[in-house]
């Protein structure tokens, strides 16, 4: 069989995401903040783009107010008061040099510095840590040593390296390394530069101003063992009461488990909502937020420039800056009108979660809101990734309200998966603590409240909860 080559055309039809489609389904999933960000990199590279400024409004508004009030206004004749006298003009460069201060020659003169540089500091972890280890060790040998191990204790007090990983980078000996470390552990916080919980507890346990060997022998030995509760055994074994090894726990239990967390420096993030709802006559309606976005239009300098380039390289260059810039503009509007169509879908499908509360959440899927809005799950779930809705019961996520849906038994509307982990909270809230609820007694409740649900189900949600096992939750004594 002969091989041979050739050329053909073949006229095929598909679909092709251009640049700026994708870009416009970018937008969609992105967060204020970054969306933000993005406009204001493309006013930046893009020089038919400019920003709507806050004083270019106000001054747009004010002259249409006084361009109403002069068409509406009738002048009668000698109304039109007496200009008042111009003030006379101060001799500025006198004045100056009459009062200027004379305390400080300009060779004397030193430059302060910024603000920025008086701002208060919040100290880290490493940086009490060093203080300490310059107060506490003498020669330069033992000072590195302790940098390279401060070097490795996270944010929570933990060393994360071995020893001879930290003798190796400080080029010392073990025993150094491991000396130094000692008396890295007596700094403040407690507990800090230990390389396990044990070591953690037991450091804590050994600073107590009267020590408690029992205690210690707690921690040493029987600290995997106090979760499972049964002291019996442990007190049979430290051949002392069941009422000491309790309070024993009770002290180890105000012990902290990750000291360097004291000093995280890292801040609190506020979630400022994309969508308010507000209350009406009519029921309910949501309002977007587009605080710190920047509004933006096309420069009229630019768009004229446009109609009356000749050259045809910076007619090309215009043409596709303004053919970008439209198309900004055009999928934020888009992306505006689409986050608007989907809350306003969820308020009006949770009319009761928001006049109730959490016990009245219906069960919703991305298809519902698609279907009413006629959009595609996908676009659905895209614009509902990091946005945010304020609403008469709190701040949430729009994510939050997609869950699904439990059967009940009666054959009522089907309880949210939401308020069924609310229902298994309350349950458990109200146990009795020496004889806490199995996961089996939680269906049958669940059943008597109309919530028809497995037991892997209720375990599966137990474990979301972070909640502990009915052995692990009794209170025995």
């Amino acid at each position: 069989m002969g091989m041979e080559m050739k050329l053909s055309l073949k006229l095929t039809q598909k679909l092709v995401m251009t640049p700026m489609l994708q870009q416009a389904i970018k937008l969609l999933p992105m967060a204020r903040l970054e969306l933000a960000q993005l406009v204001r990199q493309e006013i930046m590279e893009n020089p038919v783009l400019e920003e709507i400024l806050e004083e270019d409004l106000e001054e747009n508004e004010e002259e249409s107010k006084v361009a109403d009030n002069m068409g509406n206004t009738e002048v009668e004749p000698g109304s039109v008061k007496a200009e008042s006298p111009v003030e006379q003009e101060m001799d500025w460069d006198n004045y100056f040099q009459d009062n200027i201060d004379r305390g400080m020659s300009a060779g004397n003169y030193t430059e302060r510095p910024g603000i920025e540089a008086t701002f208060k500091k919040e100290a880290t972890l490493a940086d009490h840590l060093m203080w300490q280890l310059g107060l506490s060790v003498d020669t330069d040998e033992d000072k590195f040593i302790g940098a390279c191990i401060i070097g490795n204790i996270q944010n929570d007090g933990y060393c994360i390296s071995e020893i001879n990983e930290i003798a190796e980078a400080s080029n010392a000996t073990d025993e150094d390394v491991l000396r130094v470390l000692k008396v890295i552990q007596t700094f403040e916080p407690i507990g800090v530069a230990a390389r396990t919980l044990k070591e953690c507890l037991m450091i804590q346990a050994k600073s107590r101003s009267e020590p408690s060997p029992l205690i210690e022998a707690l921690i040493e030995k029987h600290l995997e063992k106090l979760d499972e509760k049964n002291y019996q055994k442990i007190a049979n074994e430290q051949k002392t009461t069941v009422q000491k090894i309790i309070d024993a726990v009770n002290d180890i239990k105000t012990f902290d488990p990750k000291p360097g967390l004291r000093f995280s420096s890292e801040g609190v993030d506020y979630v400022l909502p994309d969508l308010v709802v507000i209350k009406t006559k009519e029921g309910y309606d949501v309002a977007l937020n587009d605080e710190g976005v920047p509004k933006i239009q096309i420069n009229p300098f630019y768009q004229n420039l446009l109609k009356t380039a000749e050259e045809a390289k910076t007619k090309e260059y215009l043409e596709t800056k303004h053919r970008s810039a439209l198309w900004l503009i055009k999928s934020i509007d888009q992306r505006r009108q689409t986050i608007y169509k989907v809350g306003h879908s969820i308020v009006k499908m949770q009319t009761e979660f928001l006049d109730h509360g959490l016990t009245h959440l219906k069960p919703m899927v991305l298809k519902d809101v698609a279907l009413d809005i006629e959009m595609h799950e996908s676009t659905v779930s895209r614009i509902t990734t990091n946005k945010y809705i304020d609403t008469p019961q709190g701040i949430f996520e729009l994510k939050f309200f997609f869950h699904s849906g439990i059967k009940s038994y009666l054959g009522s509307n089907d309880l949210s998966s939401v308020r069924v982990k609310d229902m298994i909270k309350e349950i458990i809230a109200s146990e009795n603590p020496k004889k806490p609820n199995t996961d089996d007694e939680i269906v049958e409740i669940l059943m008597r409240k109309d919530a028809k649900i497995a037991r892997r189900t209720v375990t599966k949600y137990r474990k979301e909860l972070n909640i502990s096992p009915a052995s692990k939750r009794k209170k025995i004594y």
